[in-house]
């Protein structure tokens, strides 16, 4: 699985290792096969591309995503964190981090 092609969000993108921003950066196909978080981020993708297969749009891919881990994230951590990590999100997504491609305007 790990390094296969992707059709889904990620197919072309570069993914954040452990957080870590620039030489930390590694390519999908170049995957460290050990890092649990990269695999955690193949199953993902395996179980997107098998959605979209079976006729799932991406949008409802992604609602059901998002509440699946935020549902696990609340039940891990409680909701005070949940809602301290949902704010922070707004400033990661207007500084275009989750944008795989950038659009001029």
């Amino acid at each position: 699985m790990l390094g296969d092609k992707r059709r889904g969000p990620l197919a072309h993108a570069t993914v954040r290792v452990e957080g870590n921003i620039g030489t930390d950066m590694e390519c999908f196909e170049d995957i460290d096969t050990k890092n649990p978080t990269l695999k955690a981020l193949d199953l993902i993708l395996a179980a997107w591309d098998e959605g979209v297969d079976t006729g799932v749009e991406p949008q409802q891919m992604a609602y059901a995503a998002l509440f699946t881990a935020l549902t696990d994230l609340v039940a891990i951590y409680g909701e005070d964190a949940v809602i301290h990590l949902t704010r922070g999100l707004e400033k990661r997504v207007v500084e275009g981090e989750f944008t795989l491609t950038r659009r001029d305007q």
